[in-house]
């Protein structure tokens, strides 16, 4: 009996272990997409979350790699770390300064990368069809989850991008970072009167405390788009919001974290999952029925 236990170890340690690293992470719901993906593309592996703090990440990382670990996503608030702990960066980390994705190459590197702005275009245009090219674009926001999806949405051709954060210094420099890929530029909340969007993005920490940044009504344009990078299984603040000041769609970010997931999954198996049914599930099982 012994020994039956000991054979059934070993093959379970075959399989190709994956994390996500965060704090808080108990909400997560990337493991159950990761197990989505794995099931529907044949692939065996285990997926599990674990919480851990800035302090503990990069020992914690190193201990993950050096025990077979093959890939790590990270989230708040280890995207910046993981940016330091990569090896070598694609071109998306390197102009994020970001990373969410860790996976470990042939002659045993870790590759860091982001797939926070893909995963975000790809909903908007894929899942809910929206037009970005010729768009006014609102940013709120000037961390790390605006840093990784500007390049994505200027690679759209949008008419402009404008970044709005309470520091407003932080807004300028970032928009600065990115002057040779478009029309951007920053400024505090209160240059925002009488300006509208055709779509507005909330990439500050706000609705993960049920906050609003300080919005002025009147910024959304006719048939405007409001969309939150956070997600809840309830609507938050700033869906809310948009919703009260008539948007044509006020979304959350469930459907980037499905699409950051899967470009995530192809980056360490080579194979692109179905994202839709994961979204449907999702969806479902938080009592809404969204496109």
């Amino acid at each position: 009996m012994g020994s039956l236990a000991g054979k059934k170890s070993i093959l379970m340690n075959l399989k190709d272990r994956y994390a996500v690293f965060g704090q808080p992470i108990a909400h997560s719901k990337s493991p159950l997409i990761h197990q989505i993906f794995a099931q529907q593309t044949g692939q065996s592996l285990d997926y599990e979350a674990h919480e851990v703090s800035a302090e503990l990440f990069s020992s914690a990382a190193e201990t993950f790699f050096a025990e077979g670990g093959k890939g790590l996503n990270c989230t708040v608030p280890l995207k910046e770390l993981a940016w330091a702990f990569a090896d070598c960066k694609t071109e998306r980390a390197r102009l994020g300064k970001a990373v969410n994705t860790l996976s470990v190459q042939a002659d045993g590197s870790v590759l860091g990368d982001n797939t926070d702005g893909c995963g975000l275009v790809r909903d908007l245009l894929i899942n809910h069809a929206l037009m970005l090219t010729g768009a006014r674009i609102l940013i709120l926001g000037a961390g790390g989850a605006s840093r990784g999806i500007i390049a994505p949405l200027l690679e759209q051709s949008p008419r402009s991008i404008v970044i709005a954060n309470r520091t407003v210094s932080k807004a300028i420099d970032l928009a600065g970072e990115f002057q040779d890929r478009g029309a951007i530029a920053g400024c505090g909340f209160n240059a925002l009167n009488h300006s509208q969007f055709d779509l507005i993005l909330n990439a500050t920490s706000a609705s993960l405390s049920g906050r609003l940044p300080p919005l002025e009504a009147g910024l959304l344009a006719e048939n405007g788009v409001c969309y939150d990078l956070a997600y809840g299984d309830a609507p938050t603040a700033f869906v809310r919001w948009g919703r009260e000041n008539h948007a044509f769609k006020s979304l959350d970010g469930l459907g980037m974290l499905v699409e950051q997931a899967a470009e995530a999954f192809y980056i360490w198996r080579g194979v692109h999952p179905e994202t839709r049914p994961v979204i449907e599930l999702l969806n479902f099982q938080r009592g809404e029925n969204q496109p």
